[in-house]
C-alpha cells in the first residue's frame, strides 16, 4: 500500500472515530438533558403528581404531553401510566395520557435540531425532520382520540387481546438496555460537576449543560458526516433507512426496541437530515418506526405486573401499541393523509428559519406553556 493510500485510510479511520465519539456525545447530551428535567420536575413522582389533575380525556391528553416534555422520556411516562392503571386509574383517563406522551416525546429531537441553528439551510432541514414527528403524532391524536371517546375501539380490542395473552411471566428487558450503562458514567460526571447546587437548580444546570453539548456535538457531527458519508458508506445507510417506507419503518422500530428510547433513535437522525444525507421524506418512515418501537417499554412493564390488575395493565400497554400501529397504517397508508405532516413540517421549518423566535415560541408554547397553564387552571 502506498503512503498516500495509508494516509487516506488513516484520515478516514480518524474521521469515523470522531463521528462515533460525537454520536456518543449526543447520547450523553440527551441523557444529561433528560436527567436534568427529571431532577427539576421530580421525575417519576413529578409525573404522578401531574397526573393527579386528570379529570377528563382532554386534560389527561395535555398532562401526558406535559409530563413527557418535563421528564424527557415517553418510556418513563408510559411505564408510570401502566403502574397507575394497575393501581386503579380508569382506562378512559389513561388512554389519552398515553396519546399525550406520544406528543411530548418529540421535544427531544426538536432540541437536537437547534444544534444546526448557525446554518440557515441545515437548520431548515433539521427542523423540518424533527417537526414531521410532531405533526404526525398530533394528527394521530386528532383522528384517534375522538374515535376512542365515542366508540372505545382501542380499549375494547386491547382488552380482548390482553384477556387472551395475560400471564404471570416477568418479561422485563431493562437489564438489556445497553445505551444507559454506556452514557451513565459521563452523565454522572456532568451531574457531579454541579453537585454543590440544590436539586432543582442542579436539574436546570444539567439541562443547560446538555443543550450546550448538543449544540457543539451536532454542529461538528454534521460537518464530519458530510465528509464520511460518500460512496459505499452512504449506500449502506440508505439501504437500511432510505430504501422505501417498509425499510425505514422496520429500521426505526428495530433500533428503538434495542435502545428502548424513541427520543434517542430520532435524535440521532436529525444530524443526518441537517447535513443533507437524508431528506425529511426519507426520515419520516424511520420516525414512525420509532413510534412503534417505543411501545415495547410499557408492554414489558405491564408483563411484569401480576395479580388481579395484570390484565388491565396489559390492556393499556396494548392500547399504546395499537394506537401507534393503526396511526402508521392509516395516516402513512393513505397518500393524502401521508403528505399532511410533511407539508406542515416543511412550512413551519421555513417560517422558523426566517424567524427563529417563532420556532422557539412554537416549541415552548406547544410543550410547556399551554399544558402548564391548563394544569394551573385545573389546580
Amino acid at each position: 500500500m502506498s503512503e498516500s493510500k495509508r494516509n487516506t485510510l488513516l484520515i478516514k479511520t480518524l474521521n469515523w472515530a470522531a463521528i462515533a465519539f460525537l454520536v456518543y456525545l449526543v447520547l450523553v447530551a440527551v441523557g444529561t438533558v433528560s436527567g436534568g428535567f427529571k431532577l427539576a420536575s421530580g421525575g417519576t413522582e413529578g409525573a404522578k403528581e401531574i397526573f393527579a389533575f386528570a379529570t377528563n380525556p382532554f386534560i389527561a391528553l395535555l398532562l401526558g404531553a406535559l409530563a413527557t416534555a418535563l421528564v424527557q422520556s415517553s418510556s418513563t411516562v408510559t411505564s408510570v401510566i401502566v403502574g397507575l392503571v394497575a393501581g386503579g386509574l380508569p382506562l378512559s383517563i389513561a388512554i389519552p395520557m398515553v396519546m399525550g406522551a406520544n406528543i411530548g416525546t418529540t421535544i427531544t429531537n426538536t432540541l437536537v435540531s437547534i444544534g444546526h441553528i448557525r446554518s440557515k439551510e441545515e437548520f431548515q432541514r433539521a427542523f423540518a425532520a424533527s417537526m414531521v414527528h410532531d405533526f404526525f403524532n398530533l394528527f394521530a391524536v386528532i383522528i384517534f382520540l375522538p374515535l376512542e371517546i365515542m366508540f372505545g375501539l382501542l380499549q375494547k380490542m386491547s382488552a380482548a387481546l390482553s384477556h387472551l395473552f395475560i400471564g404471570d411471566a416477568d418479561l422485563s428487558l431493562k437489564s438489556y438496555n445497553f445505551i444507559k450503562p454506556l452514557v451513565k458514567p459521563a452523565v454522572g460526571v456532568i451531574k457531579d460537576a454541579f453537585s454543590f447546587l440544590d436539586t432543582k437548580i442542579l436539574g436546570a444546570a444539567m439541562v443547560i449543560a446538555g443543550i450546550c453539548l448538543i449544540l457543539f456535538a451536532v454542529t461538528t457531527l454534521g460537518k464530519l458526516l458530510k465528509k464520511a458519508l460518500v460512496g459505499t458508506a452512504k449506500d449502506i445507510l440508505h439501504g437500511a433507512i432510505g430504501r422505501g417506507p417498509i425499510a425505514g419503518i422496520t429500521s426505526g422500530a428495530a433500533v428503538t426496541v434495542m435502545v428502548q428510547s424513541s427520543s434517542t433513535t430520532t435524535s440521532l437522525m436529525i444530524p443526518l437530515a441537517g447535513s443533507g444525507v437524508f431528506t425529511t421524506r426519507q426520515i419520516y418512515p424511520f420516525t414512525l418506526g420509532a413510534n412503534i418501537g417505543t411501545t415495547i417499554t410499557a408492554l414489558l412493564a405491564a408483563t411484569s405486573i401480576t395479580g388481579p390488575m395484570a390484565e388491565v395493565a396489559l390492556t393499556i400497554a396494548l392500547v399504546h401499541v395499537m394506537f401507534n400501529v393503526f396511526a402508521v397504517a392509516l395516516i402513512y397508508g393513505i397518500p393524502v393523509l401521508r403528505e399532511i405532516p410533511i407539508k406542515l413540517a416543511e412550512k413551519l421549518a421555513e417560517i422558523g428559519t426566517n424567524n427563529k423566535s417563532a420556532a422557539l415560541g412554537y416549541v415552548l408554547g406547544s410543550f410547556f406553556v399551554v399544558p402548564g397553564l391548563i394544569v394551573l387552571a385545573v389546580r
